[in-house]
C-alpha cells in the first residue's frame, strides 16, 4: 500500500516550511501569490487532503466543536442537535456528540462522574468550543466537583450552555423560560372553564421540574387553588404520563378537569391512559403541554402546547460560542426568544368555538 502524503512531504517537495504550506491550506493571506500558487499545484498533484490539525497549525483551531447531551432519545435534544449541526457545518465545523445517558436512562449514582469524564475527555481532543445541553447542570443541587471540573473546562475551552444559571459557573448561559410556559398553559386551561387542574411529569430536584411547577401552583392559586393528590412528578417520558394518569384514575378521587403534562411526550402518556379507561381528551379531561416537540400536530387530539422556539436556542448559542472562540466582546442581541400558546384539538377549545359558531 502507498504511504499517504503528509504535509511535510509536501512542505519538502514544494521547498518551504510546514507553517508556509499550512497558511496556503488555511487561506491565510501571507504568501505570495507565486508560492501560493506552487504549493497549491503540488497539492492537487499529489491528491493531498490536510486533515484538521494540518488546518490548525497556523489559525491554532481544530474546527471542532463538543456538544455534551444527556438524553440523546429526547426528541428536544435530537431536535437541538439537528439545528446545531447545520449551522455549524455551515461555518466550516464539525461535531463532536457525547451522550451521557447509559441504559436508556439517565444513572443519577454516576451522572456526576460521566459528565466529569466527558469534560476530560473533551480536553484531550482539542476542540475549539463546547455546547453542553441538559444533563448535572439542570440540577438544583449542582455536585462540587462538577461544578469545579465545568469550571477548570472552561478556563480553557469557550464553553455555552443552554439551560438555567447557575451560582458559581463561569460559563456562558442561553436560558429558555421556563416560568412562563408552564404559566401560559395553565392559564388557558383556566379560562377554558376548569378548576381542578393536575400536573403530571418532571423529577424532583431538576430546574425545569421546580419552574415549571411553581408557575403551575402561582397561576392556579390565582383563580382557584391547587390539589396536592394531583401534582404527580415521575419523569420526562410517554411512560410518565400514561402511570401518573393511571393513578389518578385508579384512585378514589374526582377526576381531574384538565392535566398541565410537562411536555409533549408526558401528554401522549395521558392520552393512552384515558383511552384505556375508555375515556378520551378533551371530552373527559382537557389536556395541555408546558413544551412543544415535534409532530405534536400529529398526534390524537393534536396537543394544544407551547412552543418555546427551540428552533432559535442552538443559532443563539452557537452565536455566543462562535464569539467566544474568535474572543471577541460577547453581542447579546440574538438572545431573546418567547413562549407563544399553540391551541389546538386536546385543550377543548376548538370543539367549544365550532359549538358556539
Amino acid at each position: 500500500m502507498k504511504n499517504k502524503i503528509t504535509i511535510k512531504d509536501i512542505a519538502k517537495i514544494a521547498g518551504t516550511s510546514v507553517s508556509t504550506v499550512s497558511r496556503v491550506i488555511n487561506d491565510s493571506p501571507s504568501v505570495s501569490d507565486k508560492k501560493r500558487d506552487h504549493i497549491k499545484k503540488i497539492i492537487a498533484d499529489n491528491n493531498f487532503q490536510p486533515n484538521m490539525l494540518a488546518r490548525g497549525m497556523v489559525s491554532n483551531k481544530t474546527q471542532t466543536l463538543a456538544v455534551v447531551v444527556s438524553d440523546i432519545n429526547n426528541p428536544y435534544f435530537t431536535d437541538l442537535i439537528s439545528q446545531i449541526e447545520v449551522i455549524s457545518r455551515n461555518a466550516g465545523y464539525t461535531l463532536l456528540l457525547i451522550n451521557t445517558m447509559t441504559a436508556g436512562k439517565m444513572n443519577t449514582d454516576n451522572s456526576t462522574q460521566l459528565e466529569v469524564d466527558a469534560f476530560k475527555n473533551i480536553l484531550e481532543r482539542h476542540v475549539d468550543g463546547v455546547l453542553i445541553l441538559g444533563g448535572e447542570i439542570d440540577r438544583e443541587s449542582v455536585a462540587n466537583d462538577y461544578l469545579t471540573a465545568l469550571n477548570e473546562l472552561n478556563d480553557q475551552i469557550p464553553v455555552v450552555i443552554i439551560g438555567q444559571k447557575i451560582n458559581g459557573c463561569n460559563a456562558v448561559f442561553v436560558e429558555r423560560d421556563q416560568f412562563r410556559s408552564a404559566e401560559i398553559i395553565t392559564q388557558h386551561l383556566l379560562a377554558l372553564g376548569n378548576r381542578r387542574i393536575a400536573f403530571i411529569g418532571g423529577e424532583p430536584g431538576i430546574k425545569i421540574t421546580s419552574q415549571r411547577l411553581a408557575a403551575f401552583k402561582e397561576t392556579m392559586n390565582i383563580y382557584s387553588k391547587v390539589d396536592e393528590h394531583l401534582v404527580i412528578l415521575n419523569d420526562y417520558y410517554p411512560q410518565s404520563g400514561y402511570d401518573g394518569m393511571n393513578s389518578l384514575l385508579n384512585s378514589e378521587e374526582k377526576l381531574p378537569d384538565a392535566v398541565v403534562a410537562i411536555n409533549d411526550r408526558v401528554a401522549w402518556g395521558v392520552f393512552r391512559a384515558l383511552h384505556d379507561h375508555g375515556l378520551n381528551s378533551p371530552d373527559d379531561v382537557a389536556v395541555g403541554s408546558c413544551d412543544a416537540f415535534p409532530n405534536g400536530e400529529f398526534m390524537t387530539p393534536r396537543i394544544t402546547t407551547v412552543n418555546q422556539h427551540n428552533e432559535s436556542l442552538g443559532k443563539i448559542a452557537l452565536h455566543f460560542l462562535f464569539q467566544l472562540i474568535d474572543n471577541k466582546e460577547l453581542n447579546r442581541t440574538e438572545e431573546t426568544h418567547l413562549p407563544e400558546l399553540i391551541i389546538r384539538e386536546s385543550c377543548g377549545a376548538k370543539k367549544r368555538d365550532e359549538k358556539n359558531d
